[in-house]
């Protein structure tokens, strides 16, 4: 008789459970995750959530400023925020809560800054613990007054070319748009002073494709940010935005990766270096190059290549949003207009004139940009995840893990803080009022030791901007195009800034 193999029928049961069990362990995981984040967040009562979407309305683009302003009257303190239906964060408003929570050490929120690490690198803006000490230890000297005062003449040139080029532009019967030219002569400067490189302005073809990117690159880490699917890398990866979105980026670093390696070899060769001979200054770049620690050690070519990006990328980004908020808060109270344009009139002969000494002689030109960083502040928000447990001013907590976000733009508009926070008071800045403030009712930079490195640069050139062009133009708003604030990475006109410009000379 001939011999059979019998083939083992496989038990489908235990297939099906073999199958299963890791999608029911995670379906369990993320269960138990959210009953955990409705108990320890249920001391903080906030506005009422979708058990999928979360709190999609809040931030919805088009509403979510206007949405944060009333949830700061309801909750002045904090209030939770879901995405999704998994994660959450509390969002602060309150000065002695901002105060505890940046004079920690926690690390920055993957959630929010890891989609910003294809375009900056791992920069300043990101890194966390001793990694982050020692970049910030080998980066102030980089903006040290001595370094900053040599730019002002890069950034009058800049500015200056600007203007003439409304001069030429502007008409009696139409007003002009200004966040995009300002937004081309702040990459401008920036470039200049962080390369040395030649002046773009002239010929704006670069500036324009480079900042059509740049904008595009925002909106795809906007709106991933807020669609809590793409908070996984395995989703985002398989959507059309992820290939695009890489392919912008690289586009984007190609410039600073080039003249990074024409200074090494402009380095290597002293005697072939051409223009950088005739350097008057030493620019971002060659003071990155120089760092040094007391070892000897200096940054890694990486280093310094993520380090530039981030300061291309966020420094052009806050002092274009700046500037162009600030001249439009005076548009549109020209009695602040006129007090400022007399202050300065008061000091400086003409635009050539200003120097780094002018600065610190324009108090009233000070309180009226403040104001405006106030009701405009360049960065919307900062996140946080915490190490240890957070205890705050009135006794309620947060244990260990938990996601805190302070909302500078909810802190600003806070009425709980701001008699009337909606109304333009350059006044809230004067010395005697500015010393009855909390400390941490106000930041534009943030604070703590964590606060931005690059604030002196942002408000020299803001300084610089709003001096020249008053000295040059009486500004008016147009009433029928009132710009609509959009968050992105900042607070962006959703429809640009159409001001009337008219000539004093």
């Amino acid at each position: 008789m001939g011999s059979y193999y019998v083939v083992p029928r496989l038990d489908l049961s235990l297939v099906l459970t073999l199958l299963l069990a890791p999608l029911l362990f995670l379906v369990i995981k993320l269960y138990l995750q959210r009953k955990k984040l409705l108990r320890v967040l249920r001391p903080f009562p906030g506005p009422p959530a979708h058990w999928l979407y979360g709190n999609h309305k809040e931030f919805d683009s088009e509403k979510q400023l206007e949405a944060l302003k009333e949830l700061s009257k309801k909750y002045p303190s904090a209030f939770p925020l879901w995405v999704g239906p998994f994660q959450a964060f509390l969002y602060i408003c309150d000065p002695e809560y901002a105060k505890i929570f940046l004079n920690r050490k926690d690390p920055k929120t993957k959630m929010m800054y890891s989609p910003i690490i294809p375009i900056i690198g791992n920069g300043l803006l990101v890194l966390n613990d001793e990694k982050w000490h020692y970049h910030r230890r080998l980066l102030t000297p980089a903006f040290h007054f001595n370094i900053l005062k040599d730019y002002i003449e890069l950034m009058k040139d800049s500015i200056s070319m600007m203007l003439d080029e409304w001069e030429k532009l502007r008409t009696e019967d139409s007003s002009m748009d200004i966040y995009e030219p300002i937004s081309f002569m702040t990459l401008n400067s920036v470039l200049k002073c962080t390369f040395s490189v030649h002046d773009y302005y002239p010929d704006k073809s670069f500036l324009k494709l480079y900042l059509q990117k740049l904008n595009k690159i925002s909106h795809f880490i906007y709106d991933r940010m807020h669609n809590f699917l793409h908070h996984s890398d395995f989703i985002y990866k398989l959507t059309s935005d992820f290939q695009e979105f890489q392919a912008l980026c690289q586009e984007v670093k190609k410039q600073p990766a080039k003249v990074l390696q024409d200074r090494k070899a402009s380095l290597k060769n002293p005697g072939q270096q051409g223009k950088t001979e005739k350097k008057k200054h030493l620019d971002f770049l060659d003071i990155l190059f120089q760092a040094r620690d007391t070892n000897g050690n200096g940054l890694t070519e990486e280093e310094i290549v993520d380090e530039v990006n981030t300061f291309m990328f966020a420094g052009h980004d806050t002092v274009s949003s700046g500037l162009s908020w600030s001249l439009y808060c005076l548009a549109m109270n020209t009695e602040y207009q006129k007090k400022c344009r007399e202050e300065i009139q008061g000091i400086l002969a003409d635009g050539n004139s200003i120097a780094w000494h002018h600065l610190n002689q324009m108090p009233y030109c000070t309180m009226c940009i403040k104001e405006a960083l106030r009701l405009y502040p360049p960065a919307l928000r900062t996140g946080r995840q915490l190490r240890e447990p957070i205890t705050f001013p009135d006794g309620r907590s947060l244990p260990a893990g938990m996601r805190v976000t302070l909302s500078f733009w909810t802190l600003h508009h806070n009425p709980a803080i701001w008699e009337n926070p909606e109304v333009f008071d350059p006044e809230r800045f004067s010395p005697e009022n500015y010393k009855k403030r909390h400390s941490y009712a106000y930041l534009p930079f943030s604070a703590g030791p964590r606060n931005c490195i690059g604030q002196q640069f942002a408000m020299i050139l803001i300084k610089v901007g709003l001096a020249l062009t008053l000295l040059r133009f009486e500004l008016l708003p147009d009433l029928e195009k009132l710009p609509i604030p959009t968050p992105q990475i900042i607070v962006r006109p959703k429809n640009g800034i159409h001001l009337y410009l008219k000539p004093l000379h």
